[in-house]
């Protein structure tokens, strides 16, 4: 009958207005949903109810095209319409999500017909549409990418920046728990997340202000989803990949900062400080950015403190909340994790060298010694356990920390950290600081034959083990036992037999004699079965019930896993396979030395092949610098040259002229700067001539008395002819000697000063010289133009010195 009814109702959202529509929606909503009235939730009927909305539900989406007119139906804008609609659909979800998933999803743009419910308007069909996304896309990966790629990071962060980030209501709680289902375990959504550069919108979340008391539970409540959120981006468990991006696109936008910062601040209420501590370890693990960064930061006190230091005083101090502690030291832990510098800072604050005598300023290994040795049991396995830490996969750290000596008491001499630890675990004290010494020891002598040697020389040891494994305790007890197996394990697989009295063949023949190897082994395999130890393998973040469940640390237990198997079979092997595992293993120290010094070649040759790229890129920008300045250099000298030829061009024409006045100077080519000062200094040298001529014109009547007596003289035309003919061959010679010039010239460089021949020039003004002598001397009726000539040669000899001085 139910089944019919609700048919019935379908049939007549079909063909009915919006009104009578929104009255069925409506209808099947109260049907179909467990949500109660106050006096109902007092009447203990709740899995009554569950049970009737859930089958009810069933008969609903029996047809399939039940919740596809549905669909349709949230498509309206009418509100009667689509607000009961919305309800109705999410109703369905809750009841039986998984088959209205798969309905939905495969349904033509059903997914994409909810996401328009985040643009409503009405802030109420939008509020309920983020309930709706919330039901659709719990574990449903499909659903979660469709929802993811339909642009909802992008709506649901307006919607949490209109509503005031963690200021707002429970809007901002319903968006929060939204982009959860939509990001955790699920590396394609969160991939998109990053790239389209979301975390950075993240930042404004967490900026608090100066006082910070008096939150709302709802500001509470928001800060932690959205502190959770941000762990879900950098979760562990996520591809090592992905959360390296991520924690690194945390680092550049500010994130990290912002969260060191909350870290630091006054007032934060407890849970959100805890949660934050959370969320800082695992956006720092791993990450040696981030944790270099962290490492820098300081508290706000006076004098400055590093972070680091202010958190372990919390992790060591009993009167903090346990939870408090736990996030310290996971913080601890992941400041460490792959972090071989980290490792050593904390190492050094140890070692004598580095101790503040002043004792001004307490540093971090002061404070894991004064754990490691208080009173308080969960204070030393917490120092226990980051201690060990610090020595994780480092042999050089574990071999520097057997350098530390600690004074006990005023007037005894210091022991060696080492010899304290196992002083303290023979004092039989609490179950659960025994198993922190011994997870420390075992981590602090595994795969460090020189810590084995030294915890063997003391002679107390091996009886103390032996003697712990040998007996039948309780259940309680049954948890050291198995770790005091595995440290006498660990002696006899990292001996190097440097100890006579200790070598492996001795330490197995005392286990046979005193314990058996089957109980042995036995008492090894307490550890892996125990249920702490299988909840501490799960994750790296120690989570803990109560104090007394705090056993196991989740890197230690990888160590076991490790190392039990080789143990067991390093109990049972003979001395005769003893010694050819001994020969196999320093033949492998050999290959590994050899290969360690062709690692190191490598590396030097794949430093100097990065600084030999590095100078052909300098090289190849330097040479591409000269290309273009011989490139510029090219076009002058042919600019030089064109304008070498013009100018020859016209000294060529002023050669001429100059030769038709007899008062030639042959020049084999000069340089533009030259040519130009020569050419002033010409035009001067014209201007004088120009003056000079106006002064022979006078004279034109005395030269032509002159002529007319020289036409008569016989013998002083015969003397001119002479005269002539010299001259003539002073010409041919003066043009041969320019010949010779010319092809020399071609032999000069083109950019080099070309310089007169004046040795020659020399010579034939001397040889003129006389020539005008003897004529000076055959006629003295030419003694007048003689001496107006010899003005004019003394002008001609002045610009002549005035040239050689400027050439030379």
């Amino acid at each position: 009958e139910m089944e019919e009814m609700l048919t019935v109702k379908l049939s007549v959202v079909i063909f009915s207005d919006s009104e009578i529509i929104g009255y069925a929606l409506d209808t099947l909503y109260n049907v179909i949903s467990n949500d109660l009235e106050e006096e109902e939730q007092e009447e203990n009927l709740p899995k009554q109810v569950d049970d009737l909305g859930s089958q009810f539900t069933e008969i609903f989406i029996k047809q399939q095209e039940n919740v596809t007119l549905l669909l349709t139906l949230v498509e309206e804008f009418d509100f009667h319409v689509r607000w009961p609609g919305v309800k109705l659909l999410t109703s369905l979800l809750k009841q039986q999500g998984p088959q209205v998933q798969q309905i939905i999803l495969v349904s033509p743009m059903g997914v994409s017909r909810l996401m328009d419910l985040l643009a409503d308007s009405r802030e109420v069909i939008r509020n309920d549409g983020v309930l709706l996304l919330q039901q659709l896309t719990k574990s449903n990966a499909a659903i979660q990418k469709i929802v993811a790629f339909e642009n909802a990071f992008e709506r649901l962060l307006d919607i949490i920046t209109e509503e005031g980030n963690s200021d707002g209501g429970i809007v901002v709680e319903d968006c929060l728990l939204l982009l959860q289902n939509l990001l955790k375990n699920n590396n394609s959504n969160q991939n998109f997340f990053k790239e389209g550069s979301y975390i950075q919108r993240m930042k404004p979340w967490f900026e608090v202000g100066d006082d910070n008391c008096g939150w709302s539970a709802q500001k509470v409540t928001n800060l932690h989803l959205m502190l959770q959120l941000v762990r879900v981006l950098v979760s562990p468990t996520n591809p090592p990949g992905a959360t390296s991006s991520c924690q690194k696109a945390m680092f550049h936008c500010g994130l990290l900062q912002q969260l060191c910062t909350i870290l630091m601040a006054t007032g934060v209420p407890a849970d959100i400080l805890t949660e934050t501590i959370n969320t800082v370890s695992e956006v720092i693990r791993g990450c040696q950015m981030n944790q270099d960064y962290f490492a820098s930061v300081n508290a706000p006190s006076n004098p400055p403190r590093p972070a680091i230091v202010v958190l372990l005083m919390s992790m060591v101090n009993e009167r903090q909340p346990f939870v408090l502690r736990c996030a310290v030291l996971y913080c601890f832990q992941c400041f460490l994790y792959k972090n071989q510098k980290g490792q050593g800072e904390i190492v050094s604050t140890l070692l004598p060298s580095t101790i503040d005598a002043t004792g001004n300023s307490v540093s971090a290994g002061q404070l894991l010694c004064g754990g490691l040795f208080s009173t308080d049991s969960l204070s030393n396995w917490c120092a226990a356990v980051a201690l060990a830490h610090a020595l994780q996969e480092n042999a050089t750290l574990k071999e520097q920390l057997l350098r530390v000596q600690l004074a006990t008491s005023i007037g005894n001499p210091p022991v060696s950290l080492l010899q304290q630890c196992t002083n303290i675990l023979s004092q039989g004290s609490k179950v659960q600081t025994r198993v922190g010494l011994l997870m420390l020891l075992c981590t602090w002598l595994s795969n460090c034959s020189i810590a084995v040697t030294h915890f063997l020389h003391n002679p107390a040891n091996v009886p103390f083990l032996t003697g712990q494994i040998a007996e039948n305790l309780g259940e309680e007890e049954q948890l050291v036992q198995g770790l005091c197996a595995l440290l006498l394990g660990i002696s006899i697989y990292y001996n190097d037999n440097s100890l006579e009295n200790y070598r492996k063949e001795k330490l197995k023949q005392l286990i046979e004699k005193r314990i058996g190897r089957e109980n042995f082994i036995e008492k090894l395999g307490f550890i892996s079965k125990h249920e702490l130890y299988s909840r501490a393998a799960q994750k790296p973040q120690p989570s803990f019930s109560s104090p007394d469940h705090m056993m196991f640390d989740h890197e230690f237990t990888k160590l076991v896993k490790e190392l039990e198997g080789v143990i067991s079979k390093a109990i049972y092997k003979s001395s005769e396979e003893d010694k050819k595992e001994e020969e196999v293993k320093k033949t492998l120290e050999q290959h590994d030395n050899i290969v360690t010094h062709y690692k190191k070649v490598i590396r030097e040759q794949d430093q100097e092949l990065e600084e030999l790229k590095q100078r052909i890129n300098t090289l190849t920008s330097q040479n591409e610098q000269l290309q273009v300045t011989v490139t510029q250099q090219v076009s002058q000298i042919q600019q030089h040259k064109d304008q070498y030829n013009l100018l020859k061009v016209q000294l060529g024409k002023d050669t001429q002229h100059h030769n038709s006045h007899s008062d030639t100077f042959q020049m084999n080519g000069i340089q533009t700067e030259e040519v130009s000062k020569l050419k002033e200094e010409l035009e001067e040298w014209k201007n004088k001539h120009e003056l000079l001529q106006g002064q022979l014109r006078e004279k034109d009547s005395v030269i032509e008395k002159l002529v007319s007596a020289l036409t008569v003289s016989t013998e002083l035309d015969a003397e001119l002819e002479v005269l002539r003919s010299q001259i003539q061959l002073q010409s041919a010679e003066i043009s041969k000697l320019q010949m010779e010039n010319q092809k020399l010239q071609v032999m000069v460089p083109v950019n080099k000063s070309l310089i007169f021949s004046l040795s020659e020039v020399k010579a034939l003004s001397e040889e003129k010289e006389s020539l005008k002598q003897h004529l000076d001397s055959s006629s003295s009726t030419v003694a007048i133009l003689q001496d107006e000539k010899n003005k004019l040669q003394q002008e001609v000899c002045f610009w002549l010195t005035r040239i050689r001085s400027y050439l030379h």
